[in-house]
């Protein structure tokens, strides 16, 4: 076991205090708990596989010309559009 000094906000410490009042942990266990619950996960969070999108091409209607957006919602959506 280490002993050392640790500074806490003050709200952290009322929130570790009403913590032990609930639960009946000495100060140390609840500080000991709520860390290694904290440490737990951010371990469990973390995805194993990182998140891939795969690109593929959409493409566009034959014809379609997208450097004018007004007359490209007009062929899109008919004369008069709104």
């Amino acid at each position: 076991m280490t002993r050392t000094t640790l500074t806490l906000d003050d709200d952290v410490a009322a929130k570790l205090k009403d913590l032990c009042g609930r639960t009946g942990e000495s100060f140390k266990e609840a500080v000991n708990r709520v860390l290694r619950d904290g440490l737990n996960i951010k371990r469990l969070q973390r995805p194993e596989v990182p998140f891939v999108v795969k690109a593929r091409a959409l493409g566009l209607r034959p014809g379609v010309q997208i450097d004018n957006i007004a007359e490209l919602l007009e062929q899109l959506d008919g004369p008069g559009h709104a």
